[in-house]
């Protein structure tokens, strides 16, 4: 078995370099990805009554965009944020 010793400065720069490494691998967010259709916020929220997102909606409690009458679209960082307010830290 081998061991690797490093500096802690050293460790911590690697890691640094790593984050950067596998950010720069992720897919840029697109101006098509803001707005969602009401499948896929159903999806994003894990909800499965329609009812329910029409709930979020008629209280503004997510964004949204109609273009047409029947399509409702909408906006993904609103739901990721409707998420985050639930957010609780454990003790």
């Amino acid at each position: 078995m081998e061991v690797i010793c490093f500096e802690d400065r050293a460790f911590y720069a690697m890691i640094d370099k790593l984050e950067a490494y596998i950010d720069s691998k992720k897919p840029k967010q697109t101006q098509g990805d803001k707005w969602v259709s009401g499948e896929e916020a159903m999806r994003m929220l894990r909800i499965t009554s329609k009812t329910t997102l029409q709930k979020f909606r008629d209280e503004g409690k997510i964004r949204y965009s109609q273009p047409e009458k029947k399509i409702i679209l909408y906006d993904a960082d609103s739901i990721r944020d409707f998420i985050e307010d639930f957010t609780y830290e454990t003790f």
